[in-house]
């Protein structure tokens, strides 16, 4: 099976359908990573704050597969965003994962509520990481334009924030594209409730997929970089099979005309943790 690649603005190739690990423990991490490493995936979505690295680590350890062969992503969480408190985050992530780099490190949020202007010196540390070898791409997620226009120096490689057909955030993907970011997708299902949209249905039925492969698919085909999670083998490898799965234009805009606002998680300007 094929997975479409992204070049990234640094030059970085990222696999643009990945693996993500949001609420999955750690036990739960090393069965479910394992389990999409088999299935065929190679670019694997955690965080600090998921609590599951140490899982994860171990599925990247136990898989046989070459560490070139393999792009890994964790975040700096909001508590984190002094430089020295940076370094011991990213230092405490390689440690856990079992790696001596990431290939993309995220500033998970701005969180200015609580933080105030914090993430622009935690974005100055990253610069540092990616300099030392820490991280081969530095990025942030849940960024706005307006927390965009304070970061100096490198231009982050990838925002990946809240996307999914009924919240399909057209205006800031098209701010990101000015900038040469790439956007990536989390909750790309919304939560599975998206799958449940008459339209999606209707599509997935015409194509004989399923609703989340036709959703996948749909993020591929508008550029977004997608991190699908399930712990179920099964649905795993249905999630990977959305790459040989192809809309036509014409779904590809019904789709689009789904978007409802619907946002499910924070926003980034008023989330307080």
């Amino acid at each position: 099976m094929s997975v479409p690649t992204i070049t990234l603005n640094d030059g970085t190739t990222i696999p643009q359908l990945g693996f993500g690990t949001w609420q999955v423990s750690n036990d739960e991490a090393e069965k479910a990573v394992s389990s999409a490493l088999q299935a065929g995936y190679r670019h694997i979505d955690t965080a600090a704050i998921y609590g599951n690295e140490e899982g994860v680590g171990r599925a990247i350890a136990s898989s046989g597969i070459s560490r070139d062969g393999l792009f890994v992503t964790t975040k700096l969480w909001n508590d984190a965003h002094e430089p020295e408190d940076a370094r011991k985050a990213i230092e405490t992530s390689l440690e856990k994962l079992g790696l001596d780099h990431v290939d993309l490190y995220l500033i998970h949020w701005p969180a200015p509520v609580k933080y105030g202007d914090a993430y622009v010196k935690a974005w100055n540390a990253l610069q540092e990481f990616k300099s030392e070898g820490l991280t081969r791409s530095i990025g942030v997620s849940n960024f706005q334009p307006e927390h965009l226009d304070h970061l100096e120096g490198e231009t982050p490689v990838v925002d990946q924030v809240e996307m999914h057909p009924t919240f399909n955030q057209a205006e800031l993907r098209a701010e990101l594209a000015k900038r040469s970011i790439t956007p990536e997708a989390w909750s790309p299902l919304g939560q599975s409730k998206d799958l449940q949209d008459a339209t999606i249905t209707k599509i997935a039925d015409e194509l004989g997929v399923t609703p989340a492969q036709a959703i996948i698919r749909w993020h591929l085909q508008i550029g977004n970089i997608v991190i699908p999670k399930s712990v179920t083998p099964a649905r795993i490898e249905q999630n990977l099979a959305s790459a040989n799965v192809e809309l036509t234009d014409a779904q590809v805009q019904a789709i689009n005309g789904v978007d409802a606002g619907n946002r499910l998680g924070g926003h980034p300007d008023t989330a307080d943790f």
